[in-house]
């Protein structure tokens, strides 16, 4: 697929799909920021959502203002805890509903996620006529939804630049010592 400089662009982040990927499989944090700017490369960007979970503790905030830093819009949804124990925030409607509105305004749709869930939002697009693209890592990415889409990058092909090394307190504790 070609890129070129005039294509516009929107990156839609399905949060809680990356974060759980980077710790289960690699026990690290993802670098939101450098996907974004690889995904858009040299092409316009019209915007950039990063679909998020709030909790009720707040622990949260600073990582959405950190992604408000980078230039990524965020969009809130609670979570919601259930009488059996069970928890639960899905962004996946949200995500597919502002995707389907902002097709007029956009070129491509970068999808950050590897859930096999938004394979018929693809094949939406695309019939569309729009360039979708995906962004994930490959250990947790459908195979169908690589088949479905025109361009797929691999984040686990260059982890130093996707991922953030976890630092426990500990570890954080015993430099500000050495200090």
């Amino acid at each position: 697929m070609i890129s070129r400089p005039d294509q516009r662009v929107a990156v839609f982040i399905d949060t809680q799909n990356m974060y759980y990927s980077a710790r289960n499989v690699f026990n690290r944090k993802v670098n939101f920021g450098n996907i974004v700017k690889d995904a858009v490369g040299d092409r316009k960007l019209v915007r950039a959502i990063a679909y998020v979970v709030s909790t009720k503790t707040g622990e949260e905030t600073p990582f959405f203002e950190a992604l408000k830093n980078l230039g990524i819009e965020t969009k809130e949804k609670e979570l919601m805890e259930y009488a059996s124990g069970l928890k639960k925030a899905d962004w996946d409607v949200g995500i597919a509903v502002d995707a389907i509105k902002m097709l007029d305004m956009v070129d491509v749709v970068v999808l950050v996620s590897g859930d096999g869930d938004f394979i018929p939002l693809v094949e939406y697009m695309k019939n569309r006529g729009r360039i979708v693209e995906v962004a994930a890592f490959r250990e947790t990415t459908s195979s169908r939804l690589i088949e479905a889409v025109d361009k797929y990058t691999n984040l686990s092909e260059n982890k130093r630049r996707y991922l953030i090394t976890v630092q426990r307190k500990k570890e954080i504790t015993k430099r500000r010592k050495k200090k």
